[in-house]
C-alpha cells in the first residue's frame, strides 16, 4: 500500500506540474480551464478504484481479475458520464474549447489508466505461484 501511494503521489505531481508548465506557456487553448477538475476527477476515481480492488483482493485473493476488470469498467463508465456532462452542460458549443477538453480528457484517461496497469503488473509477482518463474 506504502509503495503504491508513494509512486502514486509522484505521478501525480508530476503530471500536476506537467499541466500546470503547460498552461503557463500556451494558456487555454492546449489546456482547457475545466482540465484541473478533470484531473481531479481522475485522481479520486484511480485512488477510490485501487482501494476497492485492494480490499476485495485481501478479501479472496482468487477474485483479482473480477476486481480489477470491474475497476476498469467503474472507470470507463464514470469518465463516460464526465464527458457526457460536459457536453450537455454546453461544452459541445464552445468551438475549439471542445477539442481542448476532450484532447485533455483522453490525455489523462490513458496517463491515469496507464499508470493502474502499470501498478498492477508491477505487483503481480507476489501473485504467481512459487517455481513459475524458474524455467
Amino acid at each position: 500500500m506504502k509503495k503504491f501511494l508513494r509512486s502514486y503521489l509522484l505521478f501525480c505531481l508530476l503530471v500536476g506540474f506537467v499541466l500546470y508548465a503547460l498552461y503557463s506557456q500556451f494558456g487555454p487553448r492546449i489546456v482547457h480551464p475545466f482540465t484541473l477538475y478533470t484531473f481531479a476527477f481522475f485522481t479520486v476515481l484511480t485512488f477510490v478504484t485501487y482501494r476497492v480492488t485492494a480490499r476485495i483482493v485481501q478479501a479472496n485473493a482468487d477474485n483479482f481479475m473480477v476486481a480489477y476488470f470491474g475497476s476498469m469498467i467503474i472507470r470507463l463508465l464514470l469518465s463516460l458520464v464526465l464527458v457526457l456532462i460536459y457536453l450537455f452542460r454546453g461544452g459541445g458549443k464552445e468551438g475549439d474549447a471542445r477539442w481542448a477538453f476532450l484532447g485533455s480528457f483522453f490525455v489523462l484517461y490513458f496517463l491515469f489508466a496507464g499508470f493502474e496497469v502499470w501498478s498492477v503488473l508491477s505487483n503481480l509477482r507476489p501473485f504467481s505461484k512459487p517455481g513459475e518463474n524458474a524455467k
